[in-house]
């Protein structure tokens, strides 16, 4: 045992050992899933109750090893329609149990496999509840999970050596390379209940810092046709694309490292009267370009249930974030509050009261979560509408 605590493994089979280690001396034991090896990364927790692929997928949780705290994982296996992204961005997985077989007329593979396959670690028969109390108290942290036979103390010093997600730029390794359309895939189709189908598409220039499927898909849904570009794009490049709206996207990391993204912004911001749309990263982005701050969140907000909203009107969210803007930091005569997380009174959405500009902390594409905020798409494409 390193330091204060060790929580013993809740589960026993024949699967090799595993250590998760954290950099304050917490060591966990556990049974090794996925792939064999050691992985270092910023130790985080979800609290979904679905949704585990969306999440391993998310380009925004690069860098991290995630906890889930719903007790078991693989109910459902893996199928190529959730993902959200070609492969897994987590660095690790951390689970109480895992499922012995996968049971769904949806799946089209086992969990472990899968992980395997994309080299991903896993750590299972912890007592993730425990975990989660001390993330919560003493804020996420990094760790490391190893299942090739590194003991906890070489383990320890790696975990310490490690840099920390505050001034990260993993946006920049996530980003697409190449532009490219996105096409709406034969499962998704326009969505006839929220909005008239326009006569002609919106042209949206999507900026990737880490870009999830789900969001590029409603999009189009909402009658968009949709070029995503690089992160460090210039605004002559978006500018080449006549676009009607501008979308900046979610992603991983410190969002003031994104210096090219914040420079892009601010030219954007100086376009006149162009509508611009932030979710998550890019909605901190916005914030950045605007002259505010953001700042690091002790443990952050990741889940499906997060009530976010202000006086008699509330959504229900999903997040995934580790940073939030400065309320007090966004310039009061252009910027306005329009929604709180109702839990600790962080920013949650925001919009300028002179240009066609809005920012939501939240995914309102749902991927895992509920529908409450799908209408921030129509709100968008309501500016361009407007614009024409």
């Amino acid at each position: 045992m390193i330091g204060s605590i060790e929580i013993g493994a809740a589960m026993r089979s024949p699967a090799p050992a595993a250590l998760l280690v954290l950099a304050d001396g917490t060591v966990l034991r556990g049974e090794a899933f996925g792939a064999l090896g050691t992985a270092i990364g910023e130790v985080v927790f979800n609290t979904g109750m679905t949704g585990y692929q969306e999440v391993m997928t998310d380009p925004s949780y690069a860098g991290q090893l995630v906890t889930f705290t719903y007790p078991e994982l693989g109910n459902t296996g893996v199928n190529g329609h959730d993902q959200e992204a070609d492969h897994p961005h987590v660095r690790g997985v951390i689970a109480r149990q895992l499922a012995p077989v996968a049971s769904s007329w949806r799946a089209e593979g086992e969990l472990a496999g899968w992980l395997d396959r994309h080299g991903v670690v896993g750590i299972r028969g912890v007592d993730t509840r425990a975990l989660v109390r001390h993330l919560r108290q003493g804020g996420a942290i990094n760790g490391a999970i190893s299942s090739d036979g590194t003991t906890p103390q070489a383990l320890l010093e790696r975990v310490r050596s490690a840099p920390s997600m505050q001034g990260l730029n993993l946006a920049a390794q996530v980003s697409t390379r190449e532009p490219y359309g996105w096409q709406i895939p034969c499962a998704v189709e326009f969505d006839a209940r929220l909005q008239a189908r326009p006569e002609l598409p919106y042209r949206v220039v999507a900026i990737d810092f880490g870009i999830k499927r789900a969001i590029l898909d409603r999009l189009v849904a909402h009658g968009c046709q949709v070029t995503v570009l690089p992160a460090d794009s210039s605004l002559d490049q978006v500018l080449s694309h006549r676009p009607e709206g501008v979308f900046l996207s979610n992603g991983p990391g410190d969002p003031a490292a994104v210096t090219a993204g914040i420079a892009l912004a601010r030219q954007l911001l100086a376009q006149p009267q162009l509508p611009l749309f932030g979710i998550c990263l890019g909605h901190q982005i916005l914030g950045l370009a605007l002259g505010g701050r953001t700042f690091k969140l002790g443990y952050g907000h990741r889940g499906l249930n997060h009530p976010c909203g202000r006086a008699g009107e509330v959504e229900i969210t999903s997040q995934n974030h580790g940073f939030a803007l400065e309320a007090d930091s966004l310039p009061p005569e252009r910027v306005r509050i329009t929604h709180h997380n109702l839990n600790d009174q962080t920013v949650a959405a925001m919009a300028l009261v002179d240009q066609p500009v809005f920012g939501v902390q939240y995914h309102p594409e749902a991927s895992p979560g509920p529908h409450d905020a799908d209408h921030h798409f129509a709100r968008f494409t309501a500016l361009m509408a407007e614009r024409r």
